[in-house]
């Protein structure tokens, strides 16, 4: 078995459509998808944002 990973670039609130276009796309398995979360400090307190995606797939 081989698995691949690939980076999608996201902006968590525009990005649902294409992030599901991206992985209907994909021929393997989809074994996980991994975010990377950085802290994010506001007037109103901590939060965190969602840069990227590293979604995992296993292909035969």
């Amino acid at each position: 078995m081989r698995y691949r990973v690939h980076r999608f670039d996201i902006d968590m609130t525009k990005d649902q459509r294409a992030l599901e276009q991206f992985l209907n796309s994909l021929d393997g398995e989809v074994v996980a998808i991994i975010p990377s979360v950085n802290p994010k400090f506001t007037v109103r307190g901590a939060g965190a944002t969602v840069d990227f995606l590293l979604v995992v797939e296993k292909s035969e």
